[in-house]
Parts: C-alpha cells; structure tokens; sequence
C-alpha cells in the first residue's frame, strides 16, 4: 500500500461553502484515527477568468495512512458513518488510492461490505505476504 488515500466528498444540493464545512467535519473525525495526517487536497490552478473555489477539490482531503490495514479500515469505517449521518441528503465518496478507486455512492450495504474488503485486500495483501517465512 503507498498509504495515501485520496477523498473526495460530495452532497446532492450542498453549495461549495456547505461541502468545505463538511469536510472539514469528517477531517477532524479523521484526525482522531491512527493515521499519519489528513490534508485539504491542494487547489489547482484556477481557469483564466475564475472565481472562488475550485469545486474540483472541495470536498477532497488526502490521507496520510501508513501501512496498516487497520488504518485502512478505520477511514472506511468513518466514513462510512460520515456518508450514514446525512440523512436524507445523499453523499457521495470516491476513495483512490493510485489508479484504484471505490465509489461508496449508490451500492447495497452488503454489495459496499464485499467492494470494501476487496479495496481492503488489495492495498493490504503486499504486507501480509512479506511476513510469511520462505
């Protein structure tokens, strides 16, 4: 596993202002796990003649996870749990970690737990197999 994963947020109807603040909610959220570091996702260079944000990257942070699949697991969980608590409102989250990317939008529950583990297995699998004797 690299140990970076990337987020990206997102809430049907949430302006640019409401999306920063809940990303900002989940990053505390984050920070209290046992990862190494949770960041906005920087901002691009803006178009000639934008304004504001760059909607492109509200709503991304870029987690800093180490090695373990406990970590892994964890940011899942909460978030997860972040994407639970908006009721009515429906969020999206893209995970990416390299050119791999689970999309926790409009799946099952169980079809999310069997997309999960498989996400899971794949980042994981190198370090359990370098503890196996030869």
């Amino acid at each position: 596993m690299d140990g970076q994963l990337r987020l990206q947020l997102a809430e049907e109807g949430a302006d640019e202002e409401r999306l920063d603040e809940l990303t900002g909610f989940l990053r505390q959220e984050l920070l209290q796990l046992d990862v190494d570091d949770v960041t906005a996702l920087p901002a691009g260079e803006p178009p000639p003649g934008a304004r504001g944000l760059d909607a492109t990257t509200v709503g991304g942070l870029l987690v800093a996870i180490g090695t373990a699949a406990q970590g892994l697991s964890a940011v899942i969980t909460a978030v997860r749990a972040w994407r639970a608590r908006g009721g009515t409102a429906h969020r999206r989250v893209r995970l990416e970690i390299g050119d791999d990317v689970l999309d926790l939008s409009d799946a099952t529950g169980a079809d999310q737990d069997r997309l999960i583990a498989l996400f899971i297995g794949r980042h994981t699998t190198g370090s359990a197999s370098d503890e196996r004797p030869a």
